[in-house]
């Protein structure tokens, strides 16, 4: 996930389901900023200055993939609960991502499609203006001092997406889709050598609508620096799926760029 995007950090699109459906993230859990499954409502709200200001400088502070970049093909390996298969994955944008495991089960291969498709859009290049710079930013009406950081809302994004920032980084995102409410919390995020944020670790609570909490899934990424870019190397995901905690690695080797 990238940082808060994400994502994460800040990704924003179609969130990536376990085998049960419930979203598997960033990047992306659609956590992130701006994406394809959000609705643009009507909204009289105005911007806050100081509130866009403080979301633009951790947008502006998150590890992205640049725009030239070219997409990259890899050898692919997903660990799950000790079953392994093997294949390979091509990531060219976030539309544009394939991955291949001999022998999967369709519903784990569709899992694993999903986190790969999420990585891609966390990481991709884009402009705060095309994310959620484009809808009034407020402060939420709130007293005290967050350990989370001070909370910004994004209003009309069809989502009721709210950030905690502190220390120039999301720490904090939740959302709404439809009947599922779910809150990613930024664990852990390294510094890239351009002095920007990759997320590495965060969890991911996902709610019911009268508050219950349906599936928690916690993640830790790390990369591989191939010519100066951060790529995937591996991602471990622990969820709950029928009752038991599942855990699952992906694995990411031979990297080439397409």
């Amino acid at each position: 996930m990238n940082q808060a995007d994400g994502q994460h950090g800040q990704g924003g699109a179609c969130p990536a389901g376990s085998q049960k459906g419930t979203l598997g993230h960033g990047h992306g859990h659609g956590y992130g900023q701006g994406g394809p499954c959000q609705a643009t409502p009507q909204t009289d709200v105005e911007n806050d200055p100081a509130a866009k200001a403080l979301l633009r400088g951790a947008f502006e502070k998150t590890s992205r993939w640049g725009t030239d970049f070219r997409g990259f093909s890899a050898d692919f390996i997903c660990n799950d609960n000790g079953a392994e298969y093997k294949g390979a994955v091509r990531v060219k944008s976030p539309k544009e991502t394939d991955v291949h495991l001999s022998g999967a089960p369709e519903a784990l291969l569709q899992w694993a499609q999903n986190q790969v498709s999420m990585m891609a859009v966390h990481r991709a290049s884009r402009a705060f203006e095309e994310a959620d710079g484009k809808y009034p930013i407020t402060f939420a009406p709130e007293t005290g001092s967050h350990p989370l950081g001070r909370q910004i809302i994004i209003h009309g994004d069809g989502m009721g997406s709210r950030y905690r920032i502190k220390d120039e980084r999301i720490q904090q995102i939740s959302r709404s889709m439809g009947r599922m409410k779910f809150t990613i919390n930024v664990q852990e995020a390294m510094k890239t050598a351009d002095d920007r944020f990759l997320t590495t670790q965060y969890v991911v609570y996902y709610f019911s609508p009268d508050g219950a909490i349906t599936q928690v899934e916690s993640f830790t990424d790390h990369p591989v620096v191939i010519d100066g870019v951060y790529l995937p190397c591996h991602r471990r995901v622990i969820l709950t799926d029928g009752g038991e905690v599942v855990a699952r690695l992906l694995q990411f080797k031979n990297h080439a760029w397409l």
